[in-house]
């Protein structure tokens, strides 16, 4: 397994359960010489996973993932070598925040109407004061014994037509693309093999994607099997984008993915970072030098 680059990870400023430094120095024992920090709608942990990523001599790409709303679904967005201190990115992302605060509220409220008291606060206390996601409440529903494992509470209690379900209400696809090329990053569709999309739905927000200066797609993911790598491939190369690549780590609690067990882009995929202004170690590495 190729263990470079992972572009793709989250920390406990939203909704991963490591901190940003244990986060690098976990990717650097790894073998992941280049990674992104992309925490859902903030750029809160960037300064600490760059002050670790120094000094452990790792290059970390600062990175967000933006929610999306698009053709009635929600949709994720890659924002990768962004300037966190732009300000038209930032303004935006308040929005996102504060509308995940209400939902968060929301959330607790629905589950109490259905019998599950003290879900928010139990929820709030797994985000250690930051960003409160559906997946500290699916931890703290875990802990309470109302399901084995996170993903059978997002099917039983978060997903539509559930308890605690609650629609999302996130930025239009040319409002996330602005903020992301106004901050000068490449906008990448995240894990596209997670949506429940037709190949012609696919194709669709592929070609919209790319008219509003999106760049690339992620083929390889810790949501992808084999033959969705191969068919996201076939979607790069058809619809002209870059291929990505990231695990979408969130924590130890989740061992199916672990930083950087990506396998290589498939043939005729053009890496995303391949004229980054980087070196990296390893059979992807950049023509360029800093």
């Amino acid at each position: 397994m190729n263990r470079l680059p992972d572009l793709h990870t989250h920390s406990t400023a939203s909704d991963g359960t490591l901190t940003p430094s244990q986060l690098v120095t976990r990717a650097q024992a790894m073998g992941v010489r280049l990674l992104a920090l992309t925490d859902h709608d903030t750029t809160d942990g960037l300064a600490e996973a760059q002050a670790a990523a120094f000094e452990l001599e790792l290059i970390l790409i600062p990175g967000v993932e933006i929610s999306v709303t698009w053709s009635g679904m929600t949709v994720h967005v890659l924002g990768l070598r962004i300037d966190p201190a732009n300000p038209e990115l930032q303004q935006g992302l308040a929005r996102l925040l504060a509308f995940r605060a209400w939902r968060a509220e929301e959330i607790g409220r629905r589950l109490a109407q259905h019998g599950i008291e003290g879900a928010y606060e139990g929820a709030r206390a797994l985000a250690q004061g930051h960003l409160v996601g559906r997946t500290h409440f699916a931890r703290f529903l875990v802990s309470c014994g109302l399901a084995p494992d996170v993903r059978g509470v997002f099917g039983h209690f978060l997903t539509r037509g559930k308890p605690g379900y609650v629609p999302g209400d996130w930025a239009s696809l040319e409002e996330a693309l602005g903020w992301i090329c106004a901050a000068g990053g490449d906008a990448v569709i995240a894990h596209p093999g997670r949506y429940p999309l037709t190949a012609h739905q696919l194709a669709r927000l592929c070609g919209e994607f790319r008219e509003l200066g999106g760049r690339g797609i992620e083929v390889l993911s810790g949501s992808h099997d084999r033959s969705a790598v191969l068919r996201m491939a076939q979607v790069a190369r058809a619809q002209g984008l870059s291929a990505s690549g990231g695990s979408d780590y969130h924590g130890p609690d989740q061992p199916w993915l672990e930083l950087g067990r990506l396998p290589p882009l498939p043939p005729g995929c053009v890496p995303i970072w391949g004229d980054w202004p980087i070196q990296v170690a390893g059979e992807h590495s950049c023509a360029c030098t800093p």
